[in-house]
């Protein structure tokens, strides 16, 4: 006997709108509240409610939503109404046009007061550009019009939520292409992507290392980052819905994104600084005016002695090598002093008067005492430069292809460029990788970058 087939659960969605004092859940509240409860042919139960966010409405949103500080005094404070709109959002499919504005709002408000909403997310915006392509703009107002769906009490909970209905039943008539299912699939992540932010974008992302960049709608960038697996990195700017406003703006500028792949992680992270510095991006905001903090700088003194000091780096100075603390630059400062019999004052590593520590333990000639020759000093001083800093060396690392070759030049100390070249051409020599290379812009904390880079590969190997 055949087994009877078992019917497939129906899904409820809950279709959401809200209105809010601001544009994020972290400082901001919900003004108005609008569910209808849809089982995928007809609304079978809606809620609405006018909220008191205790804190002032301001005055722009009161133009925009009509909604008034009076208006909302005597109505309930969310915490009020909390089970109920919990009751109506567990276990449902959260519908919103633009979910990632209306879901962060109300999962914020429910989590302080007790209740923790986990559920699917669907957005109409990301739908409405699946189902009805080729619309200059996806706006709730735009989208119905061409639909000829009509919105009473436009930016008011109740119009716009059920407007949001109406277009919710339009998708899923002309959803020829299953998109609604396939955004209702176990792991789909689809929601979590900006509302105008195409997925094709996403799936062109590659897993290996490169720079990645966001576009506004004008196709600005306004984000740069670097990764050493490209699609992952990306994915993980839309792992969550933060309630706090960086995330909430992000979310609104991002449209496109963009990438190159660099083979290395090294040149990705060079990529990314010259990027930053170039063009500025909006959301760039912490690397924007960074720079390495600390360095180290030559001067000659009174006496002609040459001296030298680990200090913060000062705003366009170039060190002569570059620090992650002082701390770090004073061990090396030591090391190399007793390396090469220096003087530990000359050096910034004493400020007393007198004879050195290094001149005691019979390491330093006598500089700090005006013992040694001012010119037999600085002899020693070069030769410690030239030996450890003003070195010209090749880097070579992974291209974007098997038979590429990544190939940097530092030359005196200094970064030169970078680029790539067949492997099988490739010479191991600093003027034909000078010619076969690109010539690149210096800035603040490249040097630091490569090496760190080699730090870190002599630890691997050590």
């Amino acid at each position: 006997m055949a087994k009877a087939k078992v019917p497939t659960p129906q899904r409820l969605f809950a279709v959401v709108d809200i209105e809010t004092t601001g544009g994020h859940a972290a400082a901001h509240g919900i003004t108005e509240i609008a569910i209808a409860v849809h089982n995928g042919k007809k609304v079978t139960e809606r809620f609405h409610s006018l909220v008191n966010p205790l804190c002032s409405i301001p005055r722009f949103i009161t133009g925009l939503t009509g909604i008034t500080n009076e208006m909302v005094a005597d109505a309930p404070e969310f915490d009020e109404i909390a089970s109920q709109v919990f009751a109506l959002l567990n276990g449902k499919v959260f519908v919103a046009h633009n979910v990632n504005f209306d879901y962060p709002f109300v999962k914020h408000q429910l989590q302080s007061s007790g209740f923790i909403l986990d559920v699917h997310k669907l957005c109409t915006v990301r739908l409405s550009r699946k189902v009805f392509p080729g619309l200059k703009s996806y706006s709730l107002g735009n989208i119905c019009g061409h639909l000829s769906i009509g919105i009473n009490n436009r930016h008011r909970a109740t119009g716009d939520v059920d407007a949001t209905v109406q277009l919710l039943e339009k998708i899923m008539q002309h959803d020829e292409g299953g998109y609604v299912a396939a955004a209702l699939k176990r792991g789909s992540k689809e929601y979590l992507l900006p509302p105008d932010l195409l997925k094709e974008d996403m799936d062109k992302l590659p897993p290996s290392p490169g720079v990645y960049y966001f576009h506004d709608k004008r196709g600005k960038i306004v984000y740069v980052g670097k990764a050493k697996r490209l699609k992952p990195r990306v994915t993980s700017h839309f792992s969550n819905n933060s309630t706090q406003k960086q995330k909430q703006d992000f979310l609104r500028l991002v449209q496109r994104i963009s990438f190159v792949e660099t083979g290395n992680e090294l040149f990705a992270q060079i990529h990314e600084l010259i990027d930053i510095k170039e063009k500025w991006p909006e959301l760039n905001r912490a690397q924007k005016g960074y720079t390495p903090r600390f360095g180290l700088f030559s001067y000659h003194d009174q006496k002609g002695y040459q001296r030298l000091e680990v200090k913060t780096i000062g705003r366009y100075q170039q060190p002569l090598y570059y620090f992650k603390s002082v701390h770090a630059g004073l061990d090396f400062l030591r090391e190399q002093a007793m390396l090469h019999q220096l003087c530990f004052r000359l050096c910034g590593l004493q400020r007393a008067a007198g004879a050195c520590e290094n001149h005691l333990e019979g390491f330093c000639q006598g500089a700090c005492l005006q013992q040694e020759d001012v010119t037999a000093y600085n002899t020693k001083v070069g030769h410690m430069l030239a030996e450890t800093l003003d070195q010209s060396f090749i880097v070579t690392e992974s291209g974007r292809t098997e038979n590429e070759l990544g190939v940097l030049l530092v030359e005196q100390g200094n970064f030169w460029g970078f680029g790539y070249v067949p492997k099988d051409e490739f010479v191991n020599e600093l003027e034909w990788v000078r010619a076969h290379i690109p010539r690149a812009k210096w800035f603040p904390g490249i040097d630091q970058l490569i090496h760190s880079y080699l730090l870190s590969s002599v630890e691997e190997m050590s």
